[in-house]
């Protein structure tokens, strides 16, 4: 209700002193107060009446405005009914200060007036309920991913005069007008703000989570409004948290665990695990929105650990959505577990593999303390699907255990220390393979049996044999390049060699004891 809606009331009988530029104030509420300083009772934008009880000199106007101004109230209405007028001094302060003065009638009593504002008040709020429930109704109502989004921030943007966005973690844009902010900027301060809602200067945004009580940030959607919300009033501040609601309603809509065709999505990944036949998948393919003819690629992920960061099934499965290619693939849960289905084009040089890399290691300021596990296959036919499966599943699997041992060099010998790790499924060409599907219980006795032997004559001979048995493997069992390597005379890596033979009960000529050694010390 704004103050000019007060001349428009003829039951209130109110006529405007001075202030006419100021009557497009807002008022909040009604005040009565007869305190000389009554600053400490107000919150701003209050309509204050007043029966001039206070007044005794001229300098108590100034006194009595300064406050009301300090306040920030949106208007004054005066009477002295003892006196029958306004002191000028009252309507010169309100003047200076800016302060809306009206005259109130000796025949409406304050009550009168009160409640006939807050009447009004209270229709107005009704008003914008019923405005907020349409807003609920038209988002409910949209067919496509943003659509009743974007009528929201639409009469956001028109009535406060304030755009907002809506996007995801990746700095997808999802609801907003144009031009789009720079989402990738956005998206980096969202996960790596130490609380929320955060002002972001240079962009001149603040940020709000959506979800921030039930849904980790790297799984949440976030609202970038314009403006620093430490300056904003509390409606303004409320109207945001009414906001990220109505978000949180619209992602609730599209999470694929609840929407049709995310159900067929998690029906079609049990069928391939299954080892269902080609005749039974492709039918489900088709149901799925999916091309039986297309090549595929399959990605598995999980988020190793148990700690507070690790992500929920849910959240895996909307991370994992979120950072695919292609828009919505088919995307299921086995356990703690995600699995996706990627439609690709075979010849169209796309590496999946690294897009899929890049756009995780955007989320990864995220990830801190949990991590995420990711195998990718081969590209392969419809048919082929259940392999294609397996296959990232064997590759999250590697990453999994890469993710646990940090220091553990891959094939290549390169190192993982960070949140994320993607194994593709070139990898899985190599022993490694073979070591991340046989159990931890297991690895560590054949580890175990084999070198702790050695270790432990190192520890009190310092003999270096671990060192020898290694430098030894590398050079394909050559005595001089080990015995250059090492800086040693050939009969003393042979000395060693015969020593670690005694101490572990193999022989290092034979290509079977080789290899045990050399699968030990890449368990090590």
């Amino acid at each position: 209700m704004k103050l000019r809606s007060l001349l428009a009331m003829p039951e209130l009988r109110l006529e405007l002193v001075t202030g006419e530029e100021e009557l497009d104030r807002t008022i909040r509420w009604v005040v009565t107060t007869d305190l000389l300083e009554p600053g400490r009772y107000l919150r701003g934008r209050e309509l204050v009446l007043t029966g001039l009880v206070w007044w005794s000199a001229p300098a108590d106007s100034e006194t009595f405005v300064g406050a009301l101004a300090k306040a920030g109230v949106s208007g004054l209405a005066a009477w002295d009914l003892a006196r029958g007028a306004i002191p000028g001094d009252l309507v010169e302060a309100c003047a200076r200060h800016r302060v809306p003065l009206f005259k109130a009638s000796e025949d409406v009593a304050f009550a009168t007036i009160t409640e006939q504002v807050v009447r009004h008040l209270s229709g107005a709020r009704a008003a914008d309920l019923t405005a907020v429930l349409d807003r609920h109704r038209r988002l409910v109502a949209g067919t496509g991913e943003g659509a009743g989004l974007g009528a929201v921030l639409d009469l956001v943007g028109r009535d406060l005069g304030m755009r907002c966005w809506v996007l995801t973690p990746t700095g997808r844009v999802v609801a907003g007008p144009q031009p789009p902010p720079a989402g990738a900027r956005l998206a980096r301060a969202f996960l790596t703000a130490p609380r929320l809602p955060h002002h972001l200067p240079a962009a001149g945004v603040s940020l709000f989570p959506v979800a921030e009580d039930t849904t980790s940030r790297v799984a949440d959607w976030f609202l970038a409004c314009e403006g620093d919300a430490k300056d904003w009033p509390a409606e303004r501040r409320a109207l945001t948290t009414e906001l990220a609601a109505i978000v949180a309603l619209e992602r609730a809509r599209l999470d694929g665990r609840l929407s049709v065709e995310g159900r067929l999505a998690q029906e079609l990944v049990r069928l391939v695990v299954s080892a269902a036949a080609a005749e039974e998948i492709v039918p489900r393919l088709e149901l799925t929105g999916l091309d039986p003819g297309a090549a595929y690629i399959a990605v598995a992920a999980s988020s190793p650990g148990t700690g507070r960061g690790t992500l929920r099934p849910g959240e895996l499965r909307t991370v994992l959505g979120e950072v695919m290619p292609v828009p919505r693939p088919a995307v299921g849960l086995l356990e703690d577990e995600a699995i996706a289905l990627v439609p690709v084009e075979r010849d169209a040089g796309q590496d999946v593999a690294d897009e899929i890399q890049r756009a995780l290691t955007a989320l990864a300021p995220g990830l801190a303390g949990s991590g995420l596990a990711v195998g990718v296959s081969d590209v392969v036919a419809a048919g082929e699907l259940r392999g294609a499966v397996e296959e990232a599943r064997y590759a999250r699997r590697l990453a999994d255990g890469r993710l646990s041992q940090p220091d553990a060099g891959g094939p290549s010998g390169a190192k993982h220390d960070g949140p994320v790790c993607v194994v593709r499924h070139d990898e899985l060409a190599t022993h490694v393979l073979l070591l991340a599907s046989v159990p931890d219980d297991v690895r560590h006795m054949f580890k175990v049996r084999l070198l702790d032997p050695l270790r432990t004559y190192d520890e009190v001979h310092r003999a270096d044999l671990i060192r020898t048995l290694e430098t030894f493997l590398q050079n394909s069992g050559s005595w001089t390049r080990c015995a250059e390597q090492l800086h040693l005379h050939v009969n003393s890596v042979r000395y060693r060699i015969q020593r670690i033979e005694d101490l572990t009960g193999r022989d290092l000529s034979r290509l079977e004891d080789r290899v045990d050694f050399f699968l030990a010390l890449r368990l090590g």
